[in-house]
């Protein structure tokens, strides 16, 4: 949060919507391109892989299959959000990441279960944000479990 009690969102695309994350949450964005992805055997279908980022042995989810939003290949545009949750690290793919944004509190409002595509317990709140309509995630329910994935990328 800064100074005036707003909070501050990095915003990024997936498929035809906007979403987005706590800025405190968030330690890097990395480009596709720059990353080599290890593939984990045996892990959920929605992890793309492990990276390893400086020696930190990193788990990628691939945010378009964790929410059952097809496919799409990767390009330029591509990038690897690196958050922090629970002091682990652990990368979502997104397809393109957009901007950050200050929001006031009184902006987030309750998800319709009826418009809303993905699970609903992934959704932390909407953003009414100038014209536009932001899904903030709540990063700590994407992964059912998130130390399962993590005791995978540590034997690999």
């Amino acid at each position: 949060m800064n100074q005036y009690g707003n909070l501050q969102l990095i915003t990024f695309q997936l498929a035809e919507e906007e979403y987005g994350i706590n800025i405190l949450k968030v330690e890097e964005i990395q480009r596709m391109k720059e990353i080599s992805l290890t593939k984990v055997p045996q892990a959920e279908e929605y992890i793309e892989g492990i990276v390893n980022l400086r020696g930190n042995v990193i788990p990628v989810v691939n945010l378009r299959k964790r929410f059952a939003l097809g496919e799409k290949k990767m390009d330029k545009q591509t990038r690897i959000i690196v958050v922090n949750i629970n002091d682990r690290s652990l990368g979502f793919l997104v397809d393109r990441v957009n901007e950050v944004i200050d929001v006031e509190k009184e902006a987030i409002n309750v998800p319709p279960q009826e418009i809303v595509k993905i699970d609903s317990s992934f959704i932390q709140g909407i953003v009414r944000y100038d014209e536009r309509l932001v899904i903030m995630l709540d990063i700590e329910n994407i992964l059912i479990s998130f130390d399962e994935v993590v005791e995978i990328a540590e034997k690999q």
